[in-house]
């Protein structure tokens, strides 16, 4: 009974984190999401659980593709494109993954999206940095996060 409350809590809490987040914080909390996800597909893979770890790889392919597909190229420049790529790469290694059944290409992929989130989380010190220096109007971190 208490698992059932506190597994409800935490979806209501993670909605209404998600409803209130900037697009940054949506970013970091799909990576984290992903990070998640194939730690757990990992543990999936390691005690035979075929369904779930297909189900948990292909969640995070779809975030992957969402995060692929709303890359900005216009302002994100060299770096969108190599995002692009990147995430392409994931998504193939983890099809790689799920065929294979092999925890080493997960734990791949959870390299990469680590240094990406770390990435991210960087982009955020810096522009608060730079806010607190008054060098950046508060409203400048929406309009110039779309990579």
């Amino acid at each position: 009974m208490y698992s059932k409350g506190a597994k409800g809590y935490s979806q209501v809490s993670l909605q209404t984190e998600v409803m209130e987040a900037d697009p940054h914080k949506l970013i970091q909390l799909l990576l984290e999401g992903s990070l998640t996800r194939l730690s757990m597909a990992r543990s999936f893979i390691d005690s035979g659980d075929i369904e779930k770890k297909n189900e948990k790889i292909g969640q995070v392919i779809e975030i992957l593709s969402s995060l692929q597909e709303n890359l900005d190229h216009d302002r994100g420049g060299e770096i969108s494109v190599n995002l692009e790529r990147l995430y392409d790469y994931m998504t193939r290694r983890l099809f790689d993954a799920n065929r294979l059944n092999d925890s080493e290409i997960v734990t791949e992929v959870m390299g990469l999206l680590l240094e990406i989130k770390a990435g991210w989380e960087g982009i955020r010190d810096s522009y608060e940095d730079l806010k607190s220096q008054g060098k950046v109007a508060a409203s400048g971190m929406k309009s110039s996060l779309s990579v």
